[in-house]
């Protein structure tokens, strides 16, 4: 199917730049949709399929011959790989049986292809080939011709004959284990591979492949968070930077020894679960109903609601396939909330992306690593289009830019769900039925779960292409609709626990499900995509749309008929409930008659070896340097510096990935990701109604701030300190969603570790710091984490053997309460004649800060910021009353870019002039002018304010001791000016630059 004359074909527009960088003079790139189909068809009936089917009749026309390549052109033909998941080919496939009657599914094929033809160009095919390398395909998932290509029939999997394998593991020394964990893609250490083959041995035999498969998905990073439930033995230099061991030990789990170190006893319990807990039980919280225990964490949305939410990594995968990996990424998300209690319905999504700069100055791309500009856009592309199809508004996000990431990018991908009260628990019982739901398996995803807790290197994407996924979004959206239909039948839920087919497939599905009671399982029973899977990769699949759900037995006829009436396949995997003759629950695994597993859930579950682990952090606390009077002359014109922080990635508009989304599905959306007059200021954060009848409402934020970090150092500070970065992150996430009109007292909080491999004593002490910080910005802003997720192997070894690690990375997200949301606040500037106030003290601390990173400057403050414990919390309740009594027009968080950037976005978002008064900043007399405007100081607001109200909102921040300033005034001239320190720039000049950098 190609574009008809005159039609704009923007696939072909959105490369045509990059096409010319590779090749030289090209006028123009033309793509075509091409179908190869393989089915009895005559060929008046193919004529129609593509005429009235396939090709949109306004834009488009069926073209039904290879056509040949126009003169001075070039063409390229994308294709997938056989096995790889191709979402359009099967919608196209189920399109053409319902159009022709006398087909059935089993009789037709389908697979598509994009051709790109580069018109005007002489380029030589070698230019051809690094051009659709670069922009059009990945080789790990598509082939690449040079040519129209149309084979006789497509290629078929050989059928699969059964052998049941045994691995010998009785005699070997552990370098040995280690070597086979290594060949085989389990990724255990050498401790956990003894554990195992001593297991083995009480039993008097060798395992069996999928028993040890199924054992390695259990005991994955991925899946058990070993790292952060370890004992830790934890040393610091004494007088070092941030509250030191003797301010831990009222934590449960936290032990002094002798010479000052600390021995800490599962480092997760004893900090982000203990804080937690000890808000559950204080008195009057209502809050949480499931924390840590489910896929998602519950909280209480009204007396008869809940809202669960859930925020996932998806790293590795995307590094390999980023379009693919991100879109699995966000389709896990919706299915962990969909399998949370007795399945919630999905309202929102939100995603945070972390990638190389493409711009830097200093970034080298590595061998086998895709370059970043092209990852971002693939990531944005997959979470779009998985999230859009599926009919649920992505609306909270953020993106990162460093060097670090580049090898190993980050993909945050979260879901809230709705689910009644009455459905937050569920639980199998012996005797119900393992019904799977959804999707067929296939060879994709197998070892995703080890492969998530790896190192990368320059092979990966040879090594690990058969842990890519590609997600069919329309496949789940039918699932979905089937799953609540069941909750909500007459008499109850048809099901009594449900859970997804993620990381493991159904090894973690069915074996978490049957941890108590066990399991009986027929592996045959599973739909496959094409034959050849043995028995392993059928249980260790991590193949997409797949949910897994415990049925009693009664109800299995009525499940089957809505799943036909929605045409979902399901299948019976077998039942719940099986012991040893001691009582102790199995797992039993057989195929075709075979038993091929047979393992006690006790040791897949709590076998795992819990040594202790090293963990040292260093650094120590340096003298700050006292900063200059003055502006340095190097940096003398504000007007042009402040043009340059606007186009800096971190801070510019991300309009550009934004509007790809949609915000707008269900009709629940009421603050968006854009605002103001032209839907163009940064949004702090989202504000939905999860239920139309209600005006009470969710806000979701977020906090990110890796350049705090250790690393930190190469990036304009003398030292980094996960501890700080980690509360500046809790600080920034709950400003968000104070900013749009959360309640701060019905905050709860998710955190999403991402860090290089712990394995290495001073990365773990990092992150000891990071959850130490998580437990006391939780009990500071009575804020409880809920829910999270790790991933801890983000480094990458390059073809010459340079190990790049990412910078120590915690993603903070908030879901708060809105009372009302008919008092949401927006941050775009209302009306001229305004004030505007900033709440909170700055310091002159500019270590981290976008400036630093821009300027190098060495005249002021490198330290970093840090986050005042008493009186952030009290700054975000006073702002919080004053929103719910319309005292503030507007409210923006202060953090990328420092006070000036803030104050500017808003200007922008407006479409208002500003007059600034630097002088009058809380703090401004020991501040240089540069301090001023550009220090990231955490805790920070800017508040729009009627004249009339300033003298009452001023008041309530003095009866509460928090600092405060009234630094501008609203105009109706469309400049930002600031006279003190000779700024008087054009306010659609700065947002013309503030908008370009990322227009892609």
């Amino acid at each position: 199917m190609r574009w008809k004359a005159g039609q704009v074909d923007p696939e072909g527009q959105a490369v045509v730049q990059l096409a010319r960088d590779h090749c030289g003079q090209v006028d123009q790139v033309r793509t075509s949709r091409v179908y190869l189909i393989q089915a009895p068809l005559d060929d008046p009936t193919v004529r129609r399929i593509g005429r009235d089917l396939l090709a949109d009749p306004v834009t488009q026309e069926a073209i039904f011959d290879l056509l040949p390549a126009s003169p001075r052109s070039a063409t390229v033909e994308v294709h997938y790989k056989p096995g790889v998941m191709d979402p359009a080919s099967a919608s196209a496939r189920d399109a053409i049986v319902q159009m022709v009657e006398q087909l059935q599914t089993d009789q037709i094929e389908v697979r598509t292809a994009v051709r790109y033809d580069l018109i005007g160009t002489e380029a030589s095919a070698a230019a051809v080939l690094r051009f659709a390398k670069s922009a059009l395909a990945n080789t790990v998932i598509q082939t690449i011709y040079l040519e129209p290509v149309a084979p006789a029939s497509f290629p078929t999997s050989s059928p699969y004959r059964f052998k049941l394998v045994h691995v010998e593991l009785g005699s070997l020394d552990r370098k040995q284990l280690e070597s086979l964990s290594r060949q085989h893609h389990l990724f255990l250490n050498g401790q956990e591979m003894l554990a195992i083959q001593r297991y083995f041995r009480t039993l008097g035999r060798q395992p069996t492949d999928v028993e040890l498969e199924t054992i390695a998905q259990t005991w994955s990073e991925h899946c058990v968070h070993k790292t952060l439930k370890s004992t830790i033995h934890y040393s610091q230099p004494e007088g070092a930077w941030a509250p030191g061991p003797s301010d831990w030990l009222d934590r449960p789990g936290h032990e002094l020894q002798a010479d000052g170190s600390l021995l800490i006893h599962n480092l997760f319990k004893s900090t982000i679960v203990a804080a937690t807990r000890k808000l559950m039980d204080a008195p009057g919280a209502s809050l949480c109903i499931s924390v840590f225990e489910d896929n998602a964490g519950i909280v209480r949305f009204d007396a008869d609601d809940a809202v669960c939410i859930k925020v996932e990594t998806h790293n590795h995968p995307s590094a390999i396939e980023p379009y693919g990996g991100a879109a699995t990424g966000i389709g896990g998300c919706i299915r962990d909330v969909l399998g949370t209690g007795l399945a919630a319905r999905p309202v929102a999504t939100t995603d945070v992306f972390c990638v190389a700069n493409e711009q830097s100055a200093t970034l080298s791309v590595p061998e086998g690593v895709i370059r970043p500009r092209r990852i971002l856009q693939q990531v944005v592309a997959g979470v779009r289009d998985y999230g859009n199809r599926m009919g649920i508004p992505t609306v909270n996000g953020a993106v990162s830019f460093d060097d670090s990431y580049v090898a190993n990018p980050l993909v945050f991908c979260g879901c809230v769900g709705l689910l009644p009260i009455s459905h937050c628990f569920g639980q199998a019982a012996s005797g119900d039925h393992i019904i799977a739901v959804g999707g067929r398996t296939g060879r994709d995803g197998i070892h995703g779960a080890t492969f998530s807790s790896a190192e990368l290197t320059d092979r990966h994407g040879a090594e690990f292409a058969h842990a890519v996924q590609i997600g069919n979004a329309i496949t789940q959206k039918k699932m979905l609709d089937v799953i609540l239909q069941a909750r909500d039948a007459a008499g109850g839920p048809l099901f009594s626990a449900i859970t997804d087919c993620g990381a493991g497939g159904f090894s973690s599905a069915v074996g978490e499900m049957g941890r108590k009671v066990g399991a009986n399982v027929k592996l045959e029973q599973a739909p496959l995509k094409y034959e050849g899977l043995s028995y392993t990769e059928i249980w260790i699949s991590e193949a997409q749309e797949r949910m897994v759900l415990a049925v009693p037995a009664r109800h299995l006829q009525q499940l089957g008929a809505l799943c036909r009436a929605e045409d979902v396949e399901y299948c019976d995997l077998g039942q719940y409930g099986s012991a040893a003759s001691d009582g102790r629950p199995q797992l039993c695994l057989t195929y075709q008659g075979h038993e091929v597993g047979r393992l006690d859930m006790g040791f897949v579950h709590e076998g795992l070896p819990t040594p202790t682990r090293r963990a040292t952090w260093g650094p120590v606390c340096p003298t700050p340097a006292p900063a200059r009077a003055g502006v340095p002359a190097s940096i003398r014109s504000i007007g042009p510096l402040l043009g340059q922080l606007l186009a800096d990635p971190n801070i510019a508009s991300k309009q550009w990935i934004v509007r790809q989304y949609d915000h707008e599905v269900q009709g629940a959306s009421v603050v968006k990701p854009l605002t103001g007059p032209h839907q163009d200021g940064p949004s702090d954060a989202a504000v939905l109604r999860p239920k139309l009848s209600s005006r009470r409402g969710i806000a979701l934020g977020c906090g990110l701030q890796p350049q705090l970090s250790e690393s930190s150092t190469g990036r304009g500070a003398d030292q980094g300190d996960s501890y700080w970065a980690t509360l500046a992150a809790i600080d920034e996430a709950i400003r968000n969603v104070v900013c749009v009109g959360a309640d701060p007292t019905q905050i709860a909080l998710l955190d999403n570790f991402c860090w290089a491999s712990c394995e290495d004593p001073a990365q773990l002490g990092s992150l000891v710091r990071a959850a130490q910080a998580c437990y006391d910005g939780a009990l500071a802003y009575r804020s409880p984490f809920i829910s999270g997720k790790d991933s801890l192997s983000n480094q990458f070894v390059s073809e010459k053997g340079k190990l790049i690690t990412i910078a120590p990375t915690l993603l903070v997200t908030a879901l708060g309460i809105v009372p009302n949301v008919a008092r949401c606040c927006t941050m775009d500037a209302k009306s001229a004649g305004n004030c505007l106030l900033v709440a909170g003290l700055t310091t002159g601390a500019c270590g981290g800060s976008r400036y630093m990173a821009l300027t190098a400057d060495t005249s002021v403050d490198r330290s970093i910021p840090t986050t005042d414990l008493q009186v952030t919390p009290r700054t975000a309740q006073v702002v919080s009353a004053c929103i719910g009594q319309d005292l503030i027009l507007s409210a923006h968080d202060c953090s990328e870019g420092g006070l000036l950037v803030a104050a500017a976005e808003m200007a922008f978002a407006g479409r208002v002039g500003l007059e600034l008064q630097l002088s009058k900043i809380p703090g401004a007399q020991e501040l240089d002018p540069v301090s001023r405007m550009f220090a990231e100081t955490p805790g920070r607001y800017l508040l729009e304010v009627r004249p009339s109200d300033f003298d009452e909102v001023a008041a309530r921040f003095q009866e509460s001791g928090v600092d405060f300033g009234l630094i501008g005034t609203f105009t109706g001239r469309g400049r930002l000016v600031a006279t003190e320190a000779d700024l008087d720039e054009s306010l659609d000049e700065l947002r013309a630059i503030w908008q370009a950098q990322l227009d892609w």
